[in-house]
Formats: structure tokens, C-alpha cells, sequence
């Protein structure tokens, strides 16, 4: 097995009085990506590849991202973190970005699909207060500089939940904007490796409260083969059962995988169904 590392600079914030609020704080964000690759010892082929079963996905190769965590981040992750536990009340004694994990996999292994969302609704709405969110949905009614905004605001304040992130434009109603979050690797899905938390905790409820909270709707689009994602602003989801993410199985990693079977998503589909009979 071969093991490379590859810095990548860090982006340095900075504050101005002249520029917009948006632009004003980028949290110090750096990492090395660790690339081991796992070949024969004759081979000299380091390509990184990802081959596919009926069932779930064989990674060949593993690529695991460290992070860096500056003082921004560790104090959202340990806020996050403890929202969570104080609405489940479980509790677990990690620190950092692994207490957060830990938190959801709790979540995931002890609650029913549909009490999963619930509670990470609760939670995040525990996280920021009603005022807040009903402030900033009277302020910013849905607009092309809303979804812009929400936008650019994910890519500067949200690095430490998902990872490395940036604005891209999309078509929207027939005219170009930036409304788009591509997210080149969501650390939450790294870090688990896990479809079923990957939808049930992040994807459903996080669409369910921008929209309730701020009034503007938001489509999350894992691509579980890289890993990667897009928060697309201003684009209502679809339903659950027309879904992708909901027909993706899960890892053959998955790290929570005692719990379920090689899939974890059938019984979010069925806990639908029997809900709607």
C-alpha cells in the first residue's frame, strides 16, 4: 500500500469595512488529503477507482480528508454537537468533529426514519432561535439575492459541517444564478459512510428547516459515488419515493452497518407508505 500526502492551502479570512457582510469572515480552513491506494506490490498504477455490486459499493481505494480545525470551527462543531445530545439526551464524551458523529450514529441506531428527522429538526431549531430564523425570513423573502445570498453564505460558514465547498450557477426560471453549493466531499458522509444518516439526518431535514425557518426552498443532491453533493437554493425537492438519494444502498463500510443490512433505506420508504395508509 502506497501513502501520499497533498497539502492544500489554506484560505486566510479577513475582515473589511468595505465589502459586504457575506464576504466578511472566511474561518481559517486547511487540510492535507490522505491518499493511500492499495495496489499490487508490481503495479505502478495509483489511479483512484471505485468499482460497484448489485448490493453496495467496494471501495478499491480509500481516501480519508484530515481537517484542521481553527477555533471557529471547533466551537460550531462542539455547539452543533451538544444541540443535538441536549434534544435526545444522549450523551457521549468525544470532542470534536468525532463527538458530532458519534451524536448522529446515536441517533441513527436508537430512533424509527421518521423520529431521526424529527429530531434533527429539533435540533437544529434548538440551534438557532425562532427569532432569528423568522427575522431573517421577513428580511429576505425568496429572491434572486436570496438564494445567492444563502448561498455564499453556506460556502463561508459551513466548511467545518460538510467539508470543502463552493458557489456554482445554475438555470433558474429561465436566467443564470449562483445559487448553487457544490460540496467536493461532504465530510458528514466521510465520516460515516453511510447513506441512511446521510438522508435521514442531513439531507430531509436540513431541506425541511431552510424552508420552514427561512422560507426558500432547498434540494440536496448526494452523489454517493464520490461523495460529493449540491444545495440547490430556490429548487423544491422531490418526493421522497421519486427520490435518487432514496434508491442509492449503502457502503459496504458503513460504519453503522450492524444496525441495518447492506441497504439502508427501504424502511424510510415503507415507514412512508404505512404513515400515508
Amino acid at each position: 500500500m502506497e501513502t501520499t500526502i497533498f497539502p492544500t492551502p489554506a484560505r486566510i479570512g479577513f475582515l473589511s469595512a468595505n465589502r459586504p457582510m457575506s464576504r466578511c469572515f472566511q474561518p481559517k480552513y486547511g487540510r492535507f488529503a490522505v491518499v493511500s491506494v492499495m495496489t499490487p506490490s508490481t503495479s505502478t498504477n495509483s489511479t483512484l477507482k471505485t468499482e460497484a455490486t448489485n448490493s453496495y459499493n467496494i471501495a478499491t481505494t480509500t481516501t480519508n480528508t484530515i481537517y484542521n480545525d481553527n477555533w471557529f470551527d471547533r466551537i460550531a462543531i462542539d455547539y452543533l454537537s451538544k444541540a443535538i445530545q441536549d434534544t435526545t439526551g444522549m450523551r457521549n464524551e468525544k470532542n470534536g468533529y468525532e463527538s458530532f458523529v458519534v451524536a448522529t450514529r446515536d441517533v441513527f441506531r436508537s430512533f424509527d426514519p421518521t423520529e431521526q428527522r424529527k429530531l434533527v429538526m429539533k435540533a437544529l431549531q434548538n440551534a438557532i432561535p425562532t427569532p432569528i430564523s423568522f427575522l431573517v425570513k421577513t428580511m429576505m423573502p425568496p429572491s434572486k439575492f436570496s438564494r445567492e445570498y444563502f448561498a455564499t453564505f453556506t460556502t463561508i460558514f459551513f466548511p467545518w459541517l460538510v467539508g470543502s465547498c463552493e458557489v456554482r450557477e445554475s438555470e433558474f426560471e429561465g436566467s443564470i444564478e449562483r445559487n448553487v453549493v457544490h460540496i467536493k466531499k461532504c465530510r458528514v458522509l466521510e465520516s460515516t459512510n453511510c447513506a441512511g444518516i446521510c438522508t435521514n439526518l442531513c439531507k430531509i431535514p436540513s431541506q425541511e428547516f431552510i424552508k420552514s425557518s427561512f422560507g426558500i426552498p432547498c434540494n440536496m443532491v448526494p452523489n454517493f459515488d464520490d461523495m460529493s453533493c449540491e444545495m440547490i437554493f430556490g429548487q423544491n425537492p422531490p418526493t421522497l419515493q421519486d427520490d435518487p438519494a432514496f434508491k442509492q444502498p449503502c457502503y459496504k463500510l458503513c460504519n453503522v452497518k450492524h444496525k441495518h443490512d447492506t441497504s439502508c433505506l427501504p424502511k424510510p420508504l415503507e415507514d412512508i407508505k404505512s404513515n400515508r395508509d
